[in-house]
């Protein structure tokens, strides 16, 4: 009888009475001590509320309603679309709304409502994945601002994918411990890509300058992100970079003068469909046909072929401690003879030539920087 006495006197209530007498009402029914039949009316008298002509009404029963676990979901869903001021308020705090109503909000709603899923306290793998896959710039950065959302890396891959091109968006990825290493390495190809579209930069350097810097600096990052990545993402890595054409011999002899053996392991398996195990067991301990066999059933030529199988082998001397310099310096003292018709081989050894003098420079730097600190 009280609820029903509610209803006819809200009839012709001023706004401001509505509005208080439905915060009452959401109040009460948290925490009075009602009966099952006054509880069923009080959620009837509410459901007629959500359709009060004004704002400040629906308002005031979000504020009563928003931060309980027993409000029925079916009010808290209906407040969740309607108004900014009024959808705000129970989407960033109602805990009855499930994962799966978040997917279909992110779904079906707009960037305001996907932004404020973003903004609760946590947001879970697959709400976070739902909204990657929908959202704009804006709300994507809000998932990413916040520290306590989760995020599966196909996840990452997808933010990398569609928003990548934002110096925001690829900070906040960059920021990122978990972010898979082929996500890394797209985000730098994307800063190396605006870096040579910057029309002063190409100006000012030259554009084949900058052509070459880039691929040099692209091929020490990619480098450096394989040495730091996590033992399980670098196959993913190098299926990236496969599928990116980025396995050229130049960059595989890089990666050896370098001593990144594992990633070489890897890049040999995904090449040429051999087990790991054989591989790494050839490339520790097999007899010069066995690593060149495997080097050229991932496709090098047979006359630079022998380039890789000398590399192996000085890595292994560099294992051992029985190397007498960098694996770039050992490759030079067997392989380059001035004078000589330029075949592959020797346009290969070129390149290792300018490692070894980017070596040489690196060396001398921290000899300085050293020498600086002593003084």
């Amino acid at each position: 009888m009280i609820v029903q006495a509610f209803l006819k006197w809200s009839e012709t209530a001023r706004v401001a009475e509505r509005a208080k007498a439905a915060n009452a009402l959401g109040r009460a029914y948290l925490r009075s001590t009602m009966g099952e039949d006054e509880k069923r009316a009080a959620v009837m008298a509410m459901t007629y509320l959500l359709d009060d002509p004004s704002p400040k009404v629906r308002l005031a029963l979000a504020e009563a309603l928003a931060a309980s676990p027993d409000v029925p979901r079916t009010l808290v869903l209906a407040l969740a679309e309607d108004q900014p001021e009024i959808a705000a308020t129970v989407i960033t705090q109602s805990p009855v709304i499930t994962d799966d109503d978040f997917i279909e909000l992110a779904a079906r709603g707009d960037s305001l409502r996907r932004g404020l899923i973003a903004s609760r306290k946590s947001v879970s793998i697959v709400v976070s994945a739902a909204i990657a896959a929908v959202g704009d710039e804006p709300e994507i950065l809000l998932l990413l601002e916040n520290p306590d959302n989760a995020f599966a890396p196909a996840t990452l891959r997808e933010i990398a994918g569609r928003h990548g091109g934002s110096p925001e968006v690829r900070s906040l990825l960059l920021d990122r411990a978990d972010l898979p290493a082929d996500v890394r390495h797209l985000l730098m190809q994307q800063v190396s890509q605006a870096l040579v579209a910057f029309d002063f930069v190409r100006a000012t350097v030259g554009e084949r300058r900058v052509e070459r810097i880039v691929r040099e600096a692209s091929d020490t990052g990619t480098l450096t992100i394989a040495g730091e990545a996590d033992e399980r993402d670098i196959p993913a890595l190098v299926e990236h970079l496969r599928a990116g054409c980025r396995l050229t011999p130049a960059f595989l002899m890089h990666a050896l003068c370098a001593g990144r053996i594992d990633f070489i392991a890897c890049v040999l398996v995904n090449l040429t469909g051999v087990e790991e195990r054989r591989v790494r067991a050839v490339l520790s301990n097999g007899r010069m046909h066995a690593v060149r066999a495997l080097f050229e059933a991932a496709g090098l030529k047979r006359d630079i072929s022998v380039v890789f199988v000398e590399a192996v082998f000085q890595l292994r001397k560099a294992a051992r401690g029985t190397a007498a310099g960098t694996i770039a310096s050992a490759l030079l003292t067997v392989f380059r003879k001035p004078g000589a018709a330029r075949t592959p081989a020797s346009e290969l050894i070129e390149m290792v030539e300018k490692l070894a003098m980017m070596e040489e420079r690196a060396r001398a730097r921290s000899f300085a920087i050293e020498a600086a600190f002593a003084a």
